[in-house]
């Protein structure tokens, strides 16, 4: 089908351009009659005096000056002149001119029609070029609108000639830069557009412009330096339109290069901040266990403990070194969810299931309070890594027990929308302020009412929303101040076939 539809083309083409040809031309011929119409009229019909007769000839005259130009209005002037010789300037019927102040009139109607017929076609040329320039300004607008959608260098190099034809009408488009060894185009048949060329114009950052061939070639220019170049084929645009072009195409190239350069810089400042605020709460985490350990430790070295205190000191120690293995744990987990190393292991699992996992897990940290279990029945598989989400539900269940009253309920609940499964963890705790709620999720953020009577290191919630999202989810809390917080995620049904409920019913 594409092969026959490319080689019917230009035959359609031919056709297409025949027709305005052919009543073009029709157009003009017919006009030819007016002056003689315009004869006839005043000649047979009522009576007029010369004055009128000229001065409808000269209105023909600048008719066809602004429609078609000024040669052809030329030529109707001419004519016009001949027959208003022949038919109202004695004697009649000839084009003999018996007194010499006929022979003014004529010659000024004469001047006058070529003049005004001038003048009408410098005003039409003026009229549209202005029309060009102003559908260029708008060309030139809509690419820079398209231009300023592209975020990185790759991205500009490959959708840049793209756009330049989809925008300006022309067929091919290539860009060449001088920091790369690729010549971006905007399709696979640019052969026209030669590489060669492209690397001349950018080295010598002259402009080439080939009217037989129909092509372009504008270096991109930032001030004198010539940064590459742009090659387009069977354009219309003015010499100046392509300038504005090649500097606009420079520009975003330079600035979209800034962008990155920044954003790396701030990746950087960002990877330091964040290396220093580890080892910083690591440090601060650590005082604790570690003195504990050394203390037990001293004190296990020495002499009159019973084999009841040893074995209180050994647990002491087995406690305290379980807490930094898991600060250690929390540390290089953050850092492996920055660098998106983290691979998930995606199985279907029931999220009954992971949830007894992630309570066995916690059953310390909630050996002080009860646990609510509200979980739908029959609910479908979800395709999940069932060791990070265990890691998600300890933490907010580990976070409800720090902050609830001694002895009160943790509510946990699973419930199917359809789209996705709900999980939630509700505590009775005193609750998040509202201006909170959003830094929370923040690495290393603690709130300020609890950040010193509250043991923690606050990369807990951070790991979870970053599990949670990793599995196209979303991680949010719900909290009145007084009433307790109420921590959910999702977590969709829809990788796997036959859990929308949808899909359930269309298949009933």
């Amino acid at each position: 089908m594409l092969e026959t539809h490319v080689g019917f083309t230009p035959a359609c083409i031919t056709i297409t351009h025949v027709k305005p040809r052919v009543k073009q031309v029709l157009a003009k011929t017919a006009y030819l009659f007016i002056v003689p119409a315009i004869a006839l009229f005043y000649k047979h019909g009522p009576n007029a005096n010369g004055t009128t007769v000229a001065l409808s000839l000269l209105l023909a005259v600048l008719i066809a000056s602004a429609i078609w130009g000024f040669w052809y209005a030329a030529l109707l002037a001419v004519l016009s002149t001949l027959a208003f010789n022949f038919f109202f300037l004695p004697p009649l019927g000839t084009l003999t001119i018996a007194e010499s102040q006929n022979w003014i009139a004529l010659f000024a109607f004469l001047a006058t029609a070529v003049i005004a017929g001038q003048l009408s076609e410098r005003a039409r040329r003026e009229a549209l070029r202005a029309t060009q320039r102003r559908r260029e300004i708008e060309y030139l607008y809509a690419f820079t609108q398209r231009l300023l959608t592209l975020k990185n260098v790759p991205e500009l190099l490959n959708i840049a000639p793209r756009h330049i034809v989809e925008t300006f009408g022309c067929k091919e488009a290539a860009i060449y830069v001088l920091q790369k060894t690729d010549i971006y185009r905007s399709g696979k048949d640019t052969a026209a557009i030669e590489a060669a060329r492209l690397q001349s114009v950018a080295a010598r950052g002259e402009p080439i412009f080939d009217s037989d061939a129909g092509l372009a070639f504008i270096p991109l220019r930032l001030g004198i330096r010539s940064i590459g170049a742009i090659g387009i084929s069977k354009t219309i645009l003015s010499h100046e339109s392509l300038d504005a072009l090649s500097t606009l195409v420079a520009i975003t190239l330079e600035r979209t290069e800034a962008i990155e350069s920044v954003g790396k810089a701030e990746a950087a400042r960002e990877n330091d901040k964040l290396r220093s605020a580890i080892l910083d709460s690591i440090a601060h985490e650590f005082r604790t266990p570690l003195t504990s350990i050394k203390a037990s430790a001293t004190a296990l070295l020495g002499d009159g403990l019973n084999s009841t205190q040893q074995l209180e000191l050994l647990t002491v120690i087995d406690e305290e070194a379980d807490r930094m293995n898991h600060l250690v744990e929390e540390a290089t987990q953050v850092a492996q969810l920055e660098s998106k190393q983290v691979e998930l292991e995606l199985q279907p699992q029931e999220i009954g299931k992971v949830i007894d996992r992630a309570i066995k897990s916690a059953r310390k940290a909630l050996s002080k309070h009860t646990v609510e279990l509200r979980i739908e029945e029959d609910l479908p598989p979800v395709q999940l890594d069932a060791e990070l989400i265990v890691n998600v539900i300890y933490q907010l269940l580990e976070n409800a027990a720090k902050y609830s009253p001694v002895d009160s309920a943790i509510r946990v609940s699973a419930e199917n929308t359809g789209k996705e499964i709900i999980v939630s963890v509700a505590d009775r705790g005193q609750g998040i302020d509202h201006l909170e709620q959003s830094l929370i999720f923040d690495k290393f953020y603690r709130g300020k009412s609890n950040r010193y009577s509250v043991r923690g290191t606050g990369m807990g919630l951070a790991i979870a929303k970053a599990v949670v999202e990793a599995h196209d989810g979303t991680l949010r809390v719900t909290s009145q101040v007084g009433h307790g917080s109420v921590f959910s995620f999702t977590l969709p049904l829809d990788s796997i076939p036959g859990n929308n409920r949808a899909d359930q019913q269309r298949a009933e």
